[in-house]
């Protein structure tokens, strides 16, 4: 009953929802909606339903704002089988580890009609404005799945300076939309954040894809500053450097491969893996026993990221 209701609540005729979304937002509701089903009772399905299908923009912000009450905070339930029918329809986008209000707010998100892009953005827009920190991680998280996807990196870059840590976890963590819209200052400015606030490094998705010679360089920088106050560097953030060694960063990768903290020896050989520069090249066939952990898939970044 209830998953009629939901599906009869799309404003938008089909012509419309093409060129706004580039993946099928009906299967993709379907599917967060059989989650919900498995994790809430029939009373508050009902109650989401109904006001699903409201027009009045206070309604609808009421609602918005009312989800917590109603469904509580405590985390959700799904299959593995589930986890990849969502990332089969929408690649990249995940909900494993939400809250079941969290959930519910993206849902209620994905209602909006998009047939007007004005008036789309707008709403939106007005939800990140008056949203609290909790609002806010729905809001970020429901950036993958946003009509119109061009529309929201600066938002998103915008959040990154956020010094709240959910709302920057939202964003840096399991969220495909930085690293699909995100221009290379702000993705770039993404991942030294990342770095800055000890977020789990291995969750950004396109962390090796979108590397880069600027990053490179930046990241460098900021492991000359860590080194000079005595502080520890994160052994991940050579992953983002080892396609861009050049002579000037050689040197950090021959400091780490010197290292007695074994994880950072690993990342040096992992980086020097990934470099075509010769000197790295020669330092990786000096280290045979961790270059064959390597070739043996023994040693990985994921592996190093598990150890931490």
């Amino acid at each position: 009953m209830y998953q009629f209701i939901y599906l009869m609540s799309n404003f938008a005729d089909n012509s419309q929802k093409q060129t706004a979304f580039y993946f099928d937002l009906d299967q993709l509701k379907g599917l967060l909606w059989e989650i919900m089903q498995q994790n809430t009772t029939s009373d508050i399905l009902k109650w989401i339903a109904e006001r699903s299908v409201l027009t009045n923009a206070a309604q609808y912000n009421t609602t918005f704002v009312t989800v917590p009450r109603k469904t509580g905070k405590r985390f959700i339930h799904l299959t593995d089988m589930q986890d990849r029918n969502i990332q089969l329809v929408r690649r990249g986008f995940s909900v494993h580890g939400w809250t079941i209000d969290r959930l519910f707010r993206v849902w209620l998100i994905m209602q909006i009609d998009p047939s007007d892009k004005e008036q789309y953005f707008n709403s939106i827009k007005n939800l990140f404005l008056a949203a609290e920190m909790n609002e806010l991680v729905a809001l970020y998280s429901a950036l993958p799945v946003l009509a119109y996807p061009e529309l929201w990196d600066k938002h998103c870059a915008e959040g990154i300076r956020s010094n709240i840590g959910d709302v920057l976890q939202a964003i840096l963590c399991n969220n495909p939309y930085p690293s699909e819209y995100l221009n290379e200052p702000a993705w770039n400015q993404l991942v030294l954040k990342a770095f800055f606030t000890e977020k789990p490094i291995h969750q950004i998705i396109g962390l090796d894809s979108r590397a880069n010679q600027e990053l490179a360089n930046v990241l460098s920088d900021y492991a000359h500053e860590r080194w000079a106050a005595h502080r520890p560097v994160n052994p991940q953030l050579w992953r983002c450097v080892g396609r861009f060694i050049n002579e000037q960063i050689f040197p950090d990768i021959e400091r780490i491969a010197d290292s007695e903290n074994m994880m950072e020896q690993k990342a040096a050989v992992l980086a020097c893996r990934d470099s075509n520069y010769p000197p790295a090249k020669e330092l990786l066939n000096k280290r045979k026993h961790l270059k064959s952990a390597i070739e043996a898939g023994e040693l990985t970044w994921e592996a190093i990221a598990e150890n931490q």
